[in-house]
């Protein structure tokens, strides 16, 4: 699937949506380690951007990411709009992260 035909928006500039497919979604579940636990915390004691939660929020998202465009590709879609993403904290140090949005099929106009 070509990325630049996923987008936030409802409809995207230049294309014509020829089919919905419905919801996709990309769901995955992470948690911290102790050690990446204990070398945030040291972070946070100098304050300032906390690199080693930023990198595994990065890769959380990226994977969601992912495979939503996974689903997507395996119902036929070839673009998908209207995409988020959200997260949930499931218990004390797992975050759930989804990345969702509707699958469409589009063609150039």
């Amino acid at each position: 699937m070509d990325t630049s035909l996923i987008t936030t928006s409802t409809a995207l500039d230049g294309y014509r949506v020829t089919r919905h497919l419905g919801v996709v979604r990309g769901i995955t579940v992470r948690s911290r380690s102790a050690l990446g636990n204990i070398a945030g915390g040291f972070q946070s004691l100098f304050g300032g951007r906390l690199s080693i939660y930023v990198e595994l929020c990065e890769n959380a998202r990226e994977e969601a990411y992912q495979l939503l465009i996974q689903h997507a590709q395996a119902i036929g879609a070839n673009a998908i709009i209207n995409m988020r993403y959200d997260a949930n904290e499931v218990m004390q140090g797992v975050t759930e992260v989804l990345a969702y949005g509707t699958a469409v099929v589009v063609e150039k106009v």
